[in-house]
């Protein structure tokens, strides 16, 4: 299925059902609504993200399904941060990720006047007054959670000095700060957005579109309900954080009165692992030259991700999949990977890179003698058609990991007097290695071929390993940026010190690759499955021909859900091709018996000891009794603590991510050191994240677990004293929470529990912290 035919199956696709659809179901139902309207309001103070993709999927898909309208609304009543180059991005987003909103759109500042005149009305009413108090005051007589406001001493300003103030504000008479227009509500209200909240500020700047026309601007709560009602918006969807907003929204609709009356409703936001969703923070990278701008292809913005070659589709199906819920969650990106893989598999065509180059010469092939075959661009499982010309001769470049001079045990690549097939090519040997006389690094390999081996089934001539390669003479010199993390925080926005701090230094790494000459004409942006190596597509920035350079969009397998680890090896083994369908779909769990079908009577033997007297499960105990090397440190390590699940968990789901094709043997460490790990987190002295942590750097340099721990200040906080006077803490300043909770909102207890964690810096035991404040709760 082409992309375009694979946009139009999805445009037509209800959503999943969710808590938002189940109330609409009931207002059309009731009759209480006879359509639905929905809207995208983005601030034009920066570029769309992929949180504001949930956000756009979910808007634009109601309005979609339920046959209704979705408005694009510029929220753009702030003249100091907002820009026209803002407006075309998003706009430009918008349409990339497969929406139109036709002729509605629409500009808050298109209803300035009104919005104006809304306020005049509130002032008549005796429901806003002018305010004199600098900010540094208002925040001051605003109160805290423990104790209500205080009246500013304008508050009693009468109707006709408020309006005539409120004009003169308007006419420019004032200077930035001197007044404010504010609500009359309650300045003891336990809602302290509740507490004469601000509509109106004097700002004395161009604004890009009325340019100098308003020396005033309304603020976000005026402004938003207002252009909802103003538009007849039906269900105005904005994420969590404006929940205590929502009060406000319906005080201010209820006052002014307009003639339609929009309700607001809370959804979560998304939070992605290992980066930011603030645009403030995002524009901090962009100033700071931390990133190369909005669209560096490590920001988790749509520009940036569109650059880097993920497809609209794809994040469409990624926002589905995550759905929508009322509580906040972290997203790990393996899961945005999963669809951006399922979804490039069957379109993208598949050619050879080598990263790493290593020459090898074919002696007894002769010298300028060319052939070329022509070699599929799909595996056979991939419905996709077409060809490309392949040329060999007799040197070649491999990947430089694809020979080792000693390799380990179950090594299937090259080696001295061993040989492997090229991959559409022949079967060739090593006879000999040549090295630097200096380095002792290999830097030519002497190799031989059999001229009958082109062109056989792989099963009438069994060899152990598969290589790509590409021809010397022909290959097409090129860059290529593979890149890891942004940040090495799971949440660096709530990590300790600045945000910053926990930059990646080594999130991109660049290669002078050789590709095959059949890529050299492609256009920019054109993707491609790099054999062995993953997904890539040639930078619609920097790529030019005769200089072409090719961005990593997504590896072929699950890279990111551990919490650390090395980069993906050049030469990683494939996986298996998944189906190229319309809707991809996680594979079938397998039952025990298929499993065990598949294994010799001594895996088969082993498998079952893990299952029946260790209690692993079927994922855990295939995996080690098909790896004899894991197995032997998985029990090496239950003799030295005995936690099967916790070092099954280890060894299985983190551990065997982080090999790729090492084998267990060559570790740097044993058994003892994965038992050490495993008492540390089952003592819970450390957290499972931090084990993850501390195993990834025993992959990479060895060492002992408790050691890790106390260089990194990984060790959590387990003082049962300590941690019961922080919960106090927590529990004081949240009084309105608390009460809550005591009159029966359970659902609380994890927002209590997520400040206490924050209290505590992410560094106390889980456990204890919901024991302790269980306690508390009575």
């Amino acid at each position: 299925m082409s992309e375009h035919e694979r946009e139009t199956h999805h445009a037509g696709e209800p959503g999943k059902r969710n808590f938002i659809r189940a109330i609409i179901d009931d207002d059309l139902a009731s009759g209480r609504r006879g359509g639905v309207t929905t809207r995208f309001p983005p601030e034009p103070n920066g570029y769309l993200h992929i949180g504001h993709a949930k956000n756009i999927c979910l808007n634009f898909g109601l309005a979609r399904d339920y046959r209704g309208r979705c408005h694009l609304r510029f929220d753009d009543t702030n003249p100091v941060t907002e820009d026209t180059e803002y407006v075309e991005a998003i706009e430009r987003d918008l349409r990339w990720l497969g929406f139109d909103w036709g002729e509605h759109l629409y500009h808050a500042s298109d209803y300035f006047e009104q919005l104006y005149q809304y306020a005049l009305q509130l002032i008549e009413q005796g429901d806003a007054y002018v305010c004199s108090l600098d900010e540094a005051q208002i925040r001051d007589y605003r109160g805290t959670v423990r104790e209500p406001g205080r009246p500013s001493p304008y508050r009693d300003r009468a109707p006709a000095e408020n309006r005539d103030l409120f004009q003169r504000m308007r006419a420019g008479e004032f200077a930035d700060g001197a007044h404010v227009l504010r609500a009359k509500i309650d300045m003891a209200a336990p809602n302290m957005i509740m507490r004469d909240p601000l509509l109106y500020r004097i700002r004395k700047k161009t604004h890009y579109r009325s340019g100098d026309a308003w020396p005033i601007y309304p603020l976000y709560d005026f402004t938003h309900c207002l252009s909802d009602a103003i538009e007849g918006i039906t269900h105005s969807l904005c994420t969590l954080e404006f929940e205590n907003n929502r009060e406000l929204y319906d005080w201010i609709i209820d006052k002014v009165n307009p003639p339609h009356h929009p309700r607001q409703y809370e959804f979560a936001r998304l939070f992605l692992a290992y980066t930011v969703m603030s645009k403030r923070k995002l524009l901090a990278l962009v100033k700071g030259g931390h990133v190369s701008g909005w669209d560096d292809p490590r920001m988790p913005t749509l520009a940036a991700m569109r650059r880097r070659g993920y497809t609209p589709a794809a994040i469409r199906d990624f926002c589905d999949r995550i759905g929508i819920a009322k509580a906040n969650s972290l997203v790990g990106l393996d899961q945005l990977e999963f669809s951006v893989r399922n979804d490039l598999n069957p379109s993208s065509p598949r050619v050879m890179c080598v990263m790493q180059p290593l020459k090898a010469v074919i002696e007894d092939y002769p010298e300028g003698k060319t052939e070329t075959w022509d070699a599929p661009l799909f595996p056979d499982d991939v419905p996709a058609e077409g060809s490309r010309k392949l040329p060999f001769s007799r040197t070649i470049y491999i990947e430089r990991d694809d020979f080792m001079a000693n390799p380990p045990k179950g090594y299937r690549r090259l080696r001295p007097g061993g040989e492997v097939r090229l991959r559409h090519g022949y079967v060739i040997k090593c006879e000999r290695a040549i090295t630097d006389p200096a380095s002792g690094e290999v830097v030519e390999l002497r190799c031989s071929h059999d001229p009958a081996t082109r062109g056989v089934n792989p099963k009438d001539r069994k060899i152990a390993g598969t290589i790509h390669w590409v021809s010397a003479e022909h290959a097409v010199p090129a860059e290529a940026r593979r890149y890891g993390r942004l940040f090495n925080h799971l949440r660096p926005d709530a990590a300790e010190g600045p945000f910053t701090d926990h930059l990646n230094p080594d999130s991109v790494e660049t290669f002078s690759c050789l590709v095959e000459p059949c890529v050299a004409n492609d256009p920019p942006g054109s993707r491609y499955q790099f054999e062995r190596q993953g997904y890539y597509c040639s930078d619609v920035v920097d790529s030019k021909p005769g200089a072409l350079v090719f961005i990593h969009t997504v590896g072929l397998r699950d890279s990111w859900s551990k919490q650390a680890q090395a980069p993906e090896p050049a030469a990683a083994k494939p996986a298996p091709p998944k189906p190229a369908t319309a809707e991809p779909r996680a594979p079938k769990a397998r039952g025990r018996e298929e499993i065990a079908a598949g294994k010799t009577p001594a895996m088969a033997t082993a498998f079952a000891r893990y299952v029946d007297a260790l209690g692993l499960s079927l994922d855990e105990a295939d995996t080690l009794s098909g790896d004899p090397d894991l197995a032997a440190l998985f029990d090496a390590a239950l003799a030295a603590f005995d936690s099967a699940k916790t070092i099954a968990n280890l060894a299985v789901n983190e551990l065997a991510r982080l090999l790729k094709d090492r084998a267990a043997a060559d570790l740097p460490f044993g058994g003892a050191q994965l038992g050490a790990l495993a008492k540390l987190l089952d003592e819970g002295a450390i957290s499972a994240s931090a084990a993850k942590t501390v195993l990834a750097e025993l992959a990479a340099h060895g060492g002992e677990p408790a050691a890790i721990v106390a260089a990194k200040g990984l060790r959590q906080v387990s003082d049962a004293d300590a941690l019961a006077s922080l919960i106090d803490g927590v529990l004081a300043d949240h009084p309105q929470e608390l009460a809550r909770y005591r009159s029966g909102e359970k659902k609380l207890l994890g927002f209590l529990m997520g400040q206490a964690m924050k209290a505590a810096g992410g560094k106390a035991n889980p456990k204890l912290v919901n024991q302790l404040l269980r306690q508390r709760l009575g």
